[in-house]
Order: structure tokens, then sequence, then C-alpha cells
């Protein structure tokens, strides 16, 4: 590792190592597969998601509506139509590059942490498909008669991600870690200005502007099996 202190990378999920979004992905599953009552739920969800690319999403409102359907539903059902949407949803857009990213940082002895704001009930697999053993995630509230509907601790948002993350560092004994942090959004910036290595992935205009005027490497993992770093960048996810 080249010191003695602990190595640490840390990578938001969707639309940094998969190209896509899992959180709008498995809402419209949902629609798909009739889990949800459809014109209602696709109106509001497409109608958070653009308040998220705004940077104005109310995370309360939102895991409000987002976790719901985990409460509607019986586990056997849940748990059948996730198996589906990965196969479906997310296996296709996962990124040759980003695993090589993640490769390389776990060759060099680092511990690595997926950092994302959508839920662990939707993440977990998606984690494990990636070999990423700590997935720090909105953790859905659920007791012994199943979810509940609400959730639990720091949703994993904004500031939150910061705070998730040092409580993890603290619990790890890894305080003292040098940090990699990489990410597409506006809304990572405060895990980016904490972090002692920023990178952005495929940034939004945004953070795109911000990575460039702090100069924060941006990279694209959208050309090809290796990272690739960019000079400019356009949006990817916008």
């Amino acid at each position: 590792m080249g010191s003695d202190r602990p190595e640490v990378a840390l990578f938001d999920l969707d639309n940094t190592l998969i190209a896509g979004d899992s959180d709008s992905l498995w809402g419209e599953f949902l629609v798909d597969c009739g889990a949800v009552e459809s014109e209602a739920f696709a109106a509001a969800h497409r109608r958070f998601h653009e308040e998220y690319t705004r940077g104005e999403l109310d995370i309360e409102a939102f895991l409000n509506f987002a976790l719901r359907p985990l409460a509607e539903h019986d586990e056997a059902s849940l748990l059948a139509w996730r198996g589906a949407f990965m196969t479906r949803c997310i296996e296709p857009i996962l990124l040759p590059a980003a695993e090589q990213l993640l490769a390389t940082h776990r060759q060099a002895g680092r511990h690595l942490a997926i950092v994302t704001a959508t839920n662990r009930f939707v993440t977990a697999p998606i984690a494990e498909r990636l070999g990423v053993e700590t997935l720090l995630a909105t953790e859905p509230e659920r007791t012994s008669a199943g979810y509940t509907g609400r959730y639990t601790g720091v949703p994993t948002f904004r500031e939150g991600k910061v705070a998730v993350v040092e409580q993890w560092l603290q619990t790890a004994g890894l305080e003292s870690a040098t940090c990699w942090f990489y990410s597409d959004s506006l809304n990572d910036l405060p895990l980016l200005e904490y972090v002692t290595h920023p990178v952005a992935i495929d940034p939004d205009s945004t953070l795109a502007a911000a990575a460039q005027q702090r100069g924060w490497p941006i990279l694209t993992l959208r050309q090809g099996a290796q990272p690739v770093e960019c000079t400019a960048t356009a949006p990817a996810t916008e």
C-alpha cells in the first residue's frame, strides 16, 4: 500500500458502478410486473428522480414512497421479483470497466465499500454480484412480521453518506484510513469533499464543473473494459 495507514475505496452505485439507476429501474420493474398501481406510481417515481437530478430531493418523502411496496407484499413475492429484476434489469447494465476498477483497488489490498442511497433490499444482490462485501445503504425497517415501509438509522444520502461512512470507519477500526470515493452525482459532493481522493465518474454537469474547478480526476467507465481518464466530459446521467 505504500504507507502504514489503511486504505479504503468507496463507490457510489447508481450511474457509477452500473450504467443506470437501480432505484428507478426497480420502480419501473414493479410497475411492469403489476406490483404497484402503475400510472400514479410511475408519475411519482419520475418526479422524485427529476428532483434528485436537480439536487432537490426530499429524502424523507422519497423513502416513504419508495419503501412502501416492501410493506405491501409478502417476502416470497419480493424475493422472486428481485431475482427477476437482477437478471432482466441489472445484469445488462454491469460495466466491465467498473469491475476492473474494483479489481484494481482489491488487488492493492484496500477495503472496498459501496455507499448508496438506494435501499439495501434492492442493492444487496448487486453488491454481492460485484464482489463487494461492505454495503452502506439506506436500511429498510423490518420486524418479525416483515418490512414496515419505513427506514432505520441515517439515510445514506448527501451528508448522511458522510455520517454513515464515518461510523463504519470507526467501527471497523479504519478512522485513520486514506479514502477514495467515486461518484457520478452532485448529491455526493459532501462525501467527495470529505475523502482524501475524490474521483468523478461519468459525472452530471454540476459535478463535472465542480471536479474541473477543483482538479479532481474525471473518469468514464463506459468506453470499454478499462477506466478512461477524461479531460472534459459530457453528462452521462441526465
